[in-house]
């Protein structure tokens, strides 16, 4: 497990809004995983499955120099029958590069069956039926569409709805749910990183997220799952929250969390952005680019095979930029465009491919970028989707905007 204690301490930030100090309000976030009584009574007698990951820590504060316990060790010593770990991308214990695959296993702190749903085994929740009557959820997703965790609970929704199991979900704030931006994705489009018709970022918990795909019928053939939400208490979405782990090897703080909304788009591209370096997600570059701050991404942990491997790039250096420039700005298209225009390329700086049309979850922004638009040009185009998308789910949402 990757953790910094220096980047993911708290919770809740000493800058969020003042709506986080109204009376009998927690003085910190209180997870859903830490409101025992909400949810442990249901599970007794019950056979138990639990999609997490190393993010599944109980609460939210350290102790000493080490985090609290994952929630299934506290389940276990519960008395709770946990049969099954259901695990996503990058692995139960996150350190997995990105869409690599992961094997099954036997978990070797507790012993309990690890069920890889990631990489040619998306069926596991159906194969393992008999192991669980009830699936908790409890992970910590970052609000993006194309950050895979929501895409492997939709689908574990849609397998429990077909097998009659409940779903609970034990809810944690989302570091980028104080605001919606981006397009709508278009669902041709549709794919393992952009599955529902939401924007970029649609600010909403995953279990704001699962009462709308409940509620809007987004689960095949109309399917409506056994869903249950255990909110956080004391969060809303004007917070500006921070983490307890990094929630997948290549987001190593908070900057990064914060700038994926902009600098993934060079997944899409021939730019490196980092990956392979102590910063990935906070810079961009490629061999031919112009710029004095210079990067080499190497083979490490969580990118064994980083683009432009062991190649000196050239580019933008974004690890020092101030958050609350991040925050103003959202989705940053500039960083795209100025590549773009530096390497003067063509369509080529796209790849091979649509990957970047997946990303982007429309054809446009591509078109747009090859036609020399402007990022607010850009931005101005997806305006109306985001605010249709705030009146869609306001109906869903658990906590005060």
């Amino acid at each position: 497990m990757i953790c910094n204690p220096l980047l993911y301490s708290l919770v809740v930030l000493t800058w969020c809004f003042s709506s986080c100090a109204q009376d009998k309000t927690p003085d910190r976030v209180i997870l859903g995983d830490e409101r025992f009584e909400e949810y442990v009574p249901a599970l007794e007698g019950k056979k138990v499955a639990v999609f997490s990951n190393h993010s599944g820590i109980v609460g939210n504060v350290m102790n000493g120099s080490d985090y609290g316990p994952h929630l299934v060790d506290v389940l276990l010593e519960k008395g709770v029958d946990v049969r099954i770990i259901f695990s996503p991308e990058h692995g139960f214990r996150g350190t997995a590069d990105a869409g690599e695959k992961v094997s099954s296993s036997i978990d070797p702190e507790t012993g309990v069956e690890i069920a890889s749903l990631y990489g040619g085994n998306k069926d596991a929740a159906v194969d393992n039926k008999d192991k669980y009557d009830v699936l908790l959820v409890d992970i910590q997703d970052v609000g993006l569409r194309y950050y895979t965790y929501y895409v492997t609970m939709h689908h574990l929704m849609e397998h429990c709805a077909r097998l009659g199991k409940k779903v609970i979900i034990l809810d944690r704030p989302n570091p980028n749910g104080f605001y919606v931006d981006g397009p709508i994705l278009d669902l041709k489009y549709r794919s393992g990183v952009g599955w529902l018709p939401v924007p970029t970022v649609h600010g909403m918990t995953l279990g704001e997220l699962a009462l709308m795909i409940n509620g809007e019928g987004w689960l095949e053939d109309g399917l409506k799952c056994d869903l249950e939400v255990v909110p956080c208490l004391g969060y809303s979405h004007p917070m500006k929250t921070s983490l307890i782990v990094p929630p997948s090897p290549n987001l190593k703080d908070m900057r990064a969390v914060y700038l994926y909304a902009s600098t993934c788009y060079f997944e899409g591209t021939v730019v490196s952005l980092g990956r392979g370096t102590d910063y990935p997600f906070e810079m961009f570059g490629h061999p031919d680019m112009t710029g004095e701050f210079t990067f080499t991404p190497r083979s490490v942990p969580g990118a064994k095979n980083p683009p432009l491997k062991d190649r000196t790039c050239h580019g933008v250096d974004l690890h020092e930029k101030p958050l609350e420039e991040i925050w103003e700005e959202g989705i940053n298209l500039e960083y795209v465009i100025t590549a773009f225009k530096d390497l003067d390329m063509g369509e080529a700086f796209f790849g091979t491919g649509n990957f970047f049309d997946k990303l982007a979850g429309v054809g446009y922004i591509k078109e747009m970028i090859l036609s020399g638009a402007s990022a607010a040009e850009i931005k101005a185009r997806w305006k109306d989707d985001v605010e249709a998308f705030k009146v869609l789910r306001r109906p869903y949402l658990l906590y005060p905007e």
